[in-house]
C-alpha cells in the first residue's frame, strides 16, 4: 500500500434521502459509473467493527445495513462492544472503570478469535472509528493481528494523537508524543512505514472539520494552546490515506461515504449504491448497560427493564400495548422484538438507580442484534426542571452551519458554530405537560426527523430523540 491522499468530493457516494413516509433511512441514489456486479458474496471476509472512545457497538448498526444491503452476509457482520469503554488519564496505572490499550487489544483479538470460529474464515477485515483504530494497530503490531487482518480501515483515528506534547499527560494513549503511539508509529521497514506489513492499510479523514484534529486545543478543554497536530494527523505513512470534505469525526467512519470507501477499498470496487434496503419483517433485540465509576460500562446491567411500545411517527403517541415488555437478566440482554420497517418504536428502559428513560427512534429499516440501550440518571443540574428532552446524534455530530437543525420549532442549544464538535442538545423545560416534541436533523441530502413525548421529570423520567444517521 502507498501513502497516497484520495478526496472525496462533498456529493461522492451521498444518497438521495428523504422523509417519505418517516421513514429516512430507505432512499438512496445509484452511484454513477458502477456498472460492474459485486463480488460473489461467499468470497467476502467477515467484517469486525470496532468503536471509539465511550461508545457501544450500537453505533454500527447503519453500517451494517449498508453492508447487508450490497449482499454482505448477515452472519459475517460483527462488532465487538469493549467493556469500560473510556481510556485512562495514564494508559500505565489502573483506573476504576476505565480501560487500558492493552485491555482493548486483548478484547479485540478475543472477538477476532471468535469470529474466525465461527465463520471458518482465515483472516478478517477490522474497521474501527477512533480509539478503535488505536485498539486495531496494537491488535496488528503487537497481538499477532498482522497474521489473521487482510484489511484494516481507521475511520478519525488520532494516529499522531489528538495531542502531542511529552509534558501534558504524557502517558495518555491519546498523545502523540508518548509511549504508545510512538511505538505504533515507529518506522517499519526499507521505507519507514508507519503501519504493520502484511496488511492493508487505510485512513479515512476530515479535510478539517475533525474536532480530533484541530491545531487549537479547544476541544480538549485548552483553548489557545497549541496541540502540535493537524488536519492530517490521522494519515499514516504506508496506508492509503482518505479524506472526506466536511465530514466529522464520527463521520469518517458512519457516514455513507465512509461505507463507500471502505466497501471499495475491501472489495477494489465501489457499492452498487449506499442506500439501505428495508426488510419486511425486522427483528431487534440488544443489551441494557449502565455506568460505573469511569463512566459508561458497556457491562450488562441486571434488573433493569425494557418496554418497547410501537408509536405515531408524527406525535410520538403509543399505539397500542407494549411490544416487549421484560426484565433482562444477569446477560443483560432484552429481546427479540419482532416488528416492520414503517413502524416507529419508543424504547423504555428503567433500573434501580436510574431514572426512566424514553427514548424515541424513527423505524428500523433493517434487523439489528446491536440495539444496545444505556439506562441513564438525571444530572444533578437538571433536577429543577420540569422536563428533560435530549436530542441525540450517535453517528454523528452537529455542525452549524452545515446542518439544518430544529429541536422543539427551535434551533438547538449548546451547539457552537465552526467544528463539528457536539452529537447532542438538551432542552430543560418548564413544562411537563404531555406533548409531541420533535427534533430534526438534515445534512445535505441526509434527513431524519423524531417525534417523542415529554415526560415529567419530577416523577424521574428523561426523554431522549435519537437519530438513526
Amino acid at each position: 500500500m502507498n501513502n497516497t491522499k484520495e478526496t472525496l468530493p462533498m456529493g461522492y457516494f451521498l444518497p438521495r434521502r428523504g422523509l417519505l413516509a418517516g421513514l429516512a433511512l430507505l432512499a438512496g441514489a445509484l452511484l454513477a459509473g458502477c456498472a460492474s456486479p459485486p463480488p460473489d458474496t461467499t468470497q467476502r471476509p467477515p467484517i469486525v467493527f470496532v468503536h471509539g472512545n465511550g461508545d457501544t457497538a450500537a453505533l454500527w448498526t447503519t453500517m451494517q445495513w449498508r453492508y447487508e444491503s450490497q449482499g454482505w452476509p448477515r452472519e459475517r457482520l460483527h462488532a465487538v462492544d469493549f467493556p469500560n469503554p473510556l481510556a485512562r488519564d495514564d494508559d500505565t496505572v489502573a483506573q476504576p472503570g476505565r480501560s487500558s490499550s492493552t485491555e482493548q487489544r486483548e478484547v479485540l483479538a478475543a472477538e477476532v478469535q471468535r469470529v474466525l470460529a465461527a465463520t471458518g474464515a482465515a483472516k478478517v477485515v477490522l474497521i474501527g472509528n477512533s480509539r478503535g483504530g488505536n485498539a486495531i494497530r496494537n491488535y496488528i503490531q503487537n497481538g499477532g493481528g498482522d497474521k489473521t487482518v487482510s484489511h484494516a480501515i481507521l475511520g478519525g483515528t488520532p494516529n499522531h494523537g489528538v495531542w502531542a506534547n511529552p509534558q501534558f499527560r504524557p502517558n495518555n494513549e491519546f498523545n502523540g508524543a508518548g509511549p504508545f503511539l510512538q511505538a505504533l508509529n515507529a518506522p517499519k521497514g526499507a521505507e519507514g512505514n508507519e503501519v504493520t506489513p502484511g496488511v492493508q492499510w487505510a485512513t479515512v479523514r476530515s479535510d478539517n472539520n475533525d474536532k480530533f484534529a484541530q491545531p487549537d486545543g479547544v476541544w480538549i478543554g485548552a483553548k489557545g494552546t497549541p496541540t502540535n497536530v493537524t488536519a492530517e494527523g490521522p494519515a499514516l505513512k504506508g496506508a492509503r490515506n482518505i479524506v472526506l470534505p466536511g465530514r466529522d469525526h464520527r463521520e469518517t467512519s458512519y457516514h455513507p461515504q465512509a461505507f463507500a470507501a471502505a466497501y471499495e477499498f475491501i472489495t477494489g470496487r465501489a457499492p452498487a449504491s449506499t442506500a439501505i434496503t428495508p426488510e419486511e419483517r425486522v427483528t431487534l433485540s440488544g443489551k441494557v448497560s449502565g455506568y460505573g465509576p469511569g463512566g459508561p460500562t458497556n457491562l450488562p446491567l441486571a434488573g433493569a427493564h425494557v418496554a418497547v411500545y410501537a408509536v405515531d411517527a408524527d406525535t410520538g403517541a403509543r399505539r397500542g400495548a407494549a411490544l416487549v415488555d421484560q426484565a433482562v437478566g444477569a446477560d443483560g440482554l432484552w429481546g427479540p422484538l419482532t416488528t416492520d420497517a414503517r413502524t416507529a418504536l419508543e424504547f423504555v428502559v428503567s433500573a434501580p438507580g436510574y431514572a426512566v428513560m424514553h427514548v424515541y427512534r424513527s423505524p428500523f429499516p433493517r434487523s439489528s442484534n446491536i440495539v444496545h440501550l444505556r439506562a441513564e440518571r438525571i444530572a444533578e443540574a437538571d433536577k429543577g426542571a420540569a422536563a428533560i428532552v435530549t436530542f441525540t446524534r450517535p453517528r454523528g455530530y452537529f455542525g452549524l452551519p452545515r446542518d439544518t437543525l430544529s429541536f422543539d420549532g427551535q434551533l438547538p442549544p449548546g451547539i457552537p458554530p465552526g467544528v463539528a464538535g457536539v452529537s447532542s442538545s438538551k432542552l430543560k423545560l418548564t413544562s411537563a405537560a404531555d406533548r409531541p416534541i420533535a427534533g430534526e436533523f438534515r445534512s445535505g441530502e441526509l434527513a431524519e426527523r423524531v417525534v417523542g413525548r415529554v415526560w415529567p421529570a419530577a416523577d424521574n423520567h428523561l426523554v431522549m430523540l435519537e437519530l438513526h444517521q
